[in-house]
């Protein structure tokens, strides 16, 4: 299978999950050119991608890098108040359109606290938590040990959770 094959096949299996991931990142809908630019250079770098790790791993690790350089050129932090939550990330809730309603709010409240957490404990939040990574492909999305994931995460957690009055809004596993 050619390199270009190999992208094309990737881009089919794992767009949506960046966008997702980019979305979270950088708290906007707004990130169809991020990801554009995930596979433009994940196609000039394929020759440097090892086998042994995994595709989706490799280009969360790039659309990681190319959020960084985003919020840099626009000399802006990632700003909890540029955040337009979609949605369908919400999951499954009730027909009931007054249940469906408390849920979103619920879940909007939750991510307006988490981005303002530090930035090591939203990308781990979102890698872990939302994006279901392993502690393996977290570590080697953000260049860390697995150690520091474990450590990260539960801090995250517990800051978020702590934001959150104490309520245990947030279930994640471990």
């Amino acid at each position: 299978m050619s390199h270009r094959d190999l992208i094309t096949e990737w881009f089919e299996q794992y767009s949506n999950d960046v966008y997702n991931f980019l979305v979270y990142y950088c708290g906007s809908k707004d990130v169809h050119d991020l990801v554009q630019e995930t596979f433009i250079r994940a196609t000039r770098g394929i020759k440097k991608f090892r086998y042994d790790s995994n595709p989706k791993t490799w280009l969360f690790s790039i659309a990681r890098n190319i959020a960084i350089d985003q919020a840099r050129k626009k000399k802006r932090r990632i700003q909890p108040s540029s955040v337009a939550f979609d949605e369908t990330y919400m999951g499954e809730s009730s027909n009931n359109p007054e249940s469906q309603l408390i849920e979103n709010e619920r879940v909007r409240y939750i991510y307006q606290q988490m981005m303002t957490l530090r930035r090591n404990y939203r990308e781990v939040l979102i890698l872990r938590g939302i994006e279901g990574m392993s502690i393996k492909e977290t570590a080697e999305i953000l260049d860390w040990t697995e150690s520091k994931v474990k450590q990260t995460f539960y801090r995250a957690r517990k800051a978020l959770q702590k934001r959150l009055n104490g309520k245990g809004e947030i279930s994640y596993g471990s």
